[in-house]
């Protein structure tokens, strides 16, 4: 498991971020982690998953854009 900064974690593909938090359940669930490293896990996990209800979110929006307008429209995203 690695533990990425912030920067990272908003840069980190969709994939990886849901290898790193399977990685994560299965340590949690198998008891493999002592207990601050489990807490330690489970922050990083929170932050994976908030990166990838995020990126879902945005391809959401893009297909959105997509079905409307029956063409491809750049995806603007309006939180940054």
């Amino acid at each position: 498991m690695s533990k990425n900064t912030p920067s990272e974690i908003n840069e980190i593909s969709f994939e990886n971020a849901v290898k790193e938090l399977e990685a994560i359940v299965n340590q949690m669930e198998t008891n493999q982690l002592p207990l601050q490293d489990a807490l330690n896990a489970f922050k990083h996990g929170t932050a994976l998953l908030q990166q990838c209800q995020k990126k879902l979110a945005d391809v959401e929006q893009q297909v959105r854009i997509l079905s409307d307008a029956n063409q491809l429209q750049n995806y603007q995203d309006n939180q940054e």
